[in-house]
């Protein structure tokens, strides 16, 4: 289909790709034959015609599919850039959020940025790739798109363009030339079937945000240790361990030159350490003072309480029953306060098994990002065996914790899928989704927006979002922003509580005045 005559009315739920060249259009619809196929025309003048086309030719979203040049010097032929933005000549119009679309190719196997896209009235090479670079910020530039992008008034718009020449493969050399193109035409194809998946999960939804929900106070406090003790040391720093349970944190301080560590023994003898939210054993500490270490000590204060009640019921000669999982950083740490007298459990089945030197003289504590129900079910199988065991002053589930579920019981009421954003190691967020679960709702838990499957939301018209007690804020915007470009969404909130709590910094990085 050519650019030469209007579009006929759009099928429901026919997605639509233009794509301006034969060769462009050839590798759409070879991946794509479950798409309407429009070829646009190349440049900007056959492309604005195209355009006005296009206007009404139904409601479902815009793909501008095609090649394109790399302005960014570290881009290869064959990598796609999904559009952000689309910068040209008389202005900029922003593209709907790809990340879902993003996740899928990366999966697929494909190399994908995501990343603003010039458009230009004449081919970019040599010398003016990197002007245009300097001065759009753009990583790729094609001669439609910018034009082209008129003609969804209204509806999402999502830019796809397969980089097919770069600065050492330029479009003058012949040889150079067809390489790139093979290889581009190969990965415009495989983009284009690959994205079946993602038009499955288009369609406008509501989303409900969960409150409280993402980073609490204790991880708040960790992470920001760890950033003023580099601002006011200089980097490195080493951290024991993660300091939260959260790859997007992990990466950007050590972006900022924090250093992850799993032994003591890694840091060099004098340097600056900080022990992690999750806390250390009295061993950790000893191993610290002797290699002279300079400890930053970021333990949680609600992990050190229970820390504090390890001690005291070992001082009471009593045996310690730990409800927690085996091998999680908070549990080898309270688990170290009194070693030859405390037993890891994390079932109710496992009371049976419990060996303890006197039954009436048995006390339990709990990890504090434990579900719930999950430890109470534990709790009351401890007291119906051992009926004299006594546990904490106040319950060590961490009144984060407790809010980040409660919020999700109320949303599993509502909705037909709850995505907790966290990472796989987060011991909170693994809860949230068995909470969603156990209440009868989906629950998927995702590291953020890219790693959504589409296939997962086909059905999913209205949505629940939170975020586990180590995941930042920025990552359920993400979310939301990443849901809304498959056709829109309304959003609100559930409060089930509000979060004032506050803690103290060390003194170590405590602001001098």
């Amino acid at each position: 289909m050519s650019a030469s005559a209007p579009l006929k009315p759009a099928v429901k739920d026919e997605t639509l790709i233009l794509a301006p060249l034969s060769l462009e259009a050839r590798a759409v619809r070879s991946g794509a034959p479950w798409a309407r196929v429009y070829r646009t025309g190349m440049g900007a003048k056959r492309a604005a015609r195209a355009a006005k086309l296009v206007n009404g030719a139904g409601s479902r979203p815009v793909l501008i599919a095609g090649f394109c040049g790399a302005l960014d010097p570290d881009l290869e032929p064959g990598d796609v850039v999904l559009a952000t933005e689309l910068r040209g000549p008389t202005g900029t119009t922003p593209c709907d959020d790809p990340s879902i679309l993003a996740g899928v190719l990366r999966r697929g196997g494909l190399r994908v940025h995501v990343a603003p896209l010039a458009s230009s009235q004449r081919l970019v090479l040599g010398k003016r790739r990197g002007t245009l670079r300097r001065t759009t910020g753009a990583v790729a530039v094609d001669m439609e798109s910018a034009w082209l992008a008129d003609g969804a008034h209204g509806r999402p718009l999502v830019t796809l363009r397969v980089v097919i020449d770069t600065h050492r493969r330029e479009l003058l050399h012949p040889l150079r030339t067809i390489t790139g193109a093979a290889i581009a035409y190969r990965a415009l194809r495989r983009a284009c079937a690959l994205a079946e998946e993602w038009t499955r999960a288009l369609e406008s939804r509501e989303v409900l945000l969960a409150s409280p929900r993402a980073s609490c106070a204790g991880v708040e406090r960790a992470v920001e240790i760890v950033a003023r003790a580099l601002d006011d040391r200089g980097a490195p720093i080493y951290v024991r361990k993660q300091i939260v349970h959260n790859a997007h944190v992990v990466r950007s301080l050590e972006e900022r030159g924090a250093v992850f560590i799993e032994d003591l023994e890694e840091a060099p003898e004098g340097a600056t350490v900080i022990f992690s939210a999750h806390g250390v054993s009295p061993a950790v500490r000893s191993q610290a003072a002797e290699r002279e270490l300079d400890v930053i000590d970021a333990t949680c204060p609600l992990v050190s309480k229970v820390h504090a009640e390890a001690r005291r019921f070992a001082s009471s000669n009593l045996d310690i029953v730990l409800v927690g999982h085996e091998g999680h950083e908070e549990v080898e740490g309270t688990f170290g306060e009194a070693p030859d007298r405390t037993h890891v459990i994390s079932k109710p089945d496992e009371v049976e098994t419990l060996k303890v030197k006197d039954p009436q003289r048995i006390g339990y504590l709990t990890q504090t990002t434990l579900a719930v129900d999950e430890t109470a079910a534990v709790v009351a199988a401890l007291r119906a065996r051992f009926p004299d065991a006594v546990g904490p002053a106040s319950s060590d589930i961490c009144y984060a914790t407790q809010n980040r579920q409660d919020a999700v019981r109320a949303l599993a009421q509502e909705c037909d899928l709850i995505l907790v954003v966290g990472s796989e190691n987060s011991s909170n967020s693994r809860r949230l989704v068995e909470v969603a679960q156990r209440a009868g709702c989906r629950g998927l838990l995702v590291e953020r927006a890219d790693d959504i499957p589409p296939l997962a939301l086909v059905g999913a018209r209205r949505i629940g979002v939170t975020a586990g007690a180590s995941a930042p804020e920025a990552l359920v915007e993400g979310v939301v922003a990443a849901l809304d470009g498959l056709g829109g969404v309304s959003v609100s909130e559930r409060t089930v509580a509000t979060e004032k709590l506050q803690f103290k910094l060390p003194p170590e990085v405590r602001q001098r005045r």
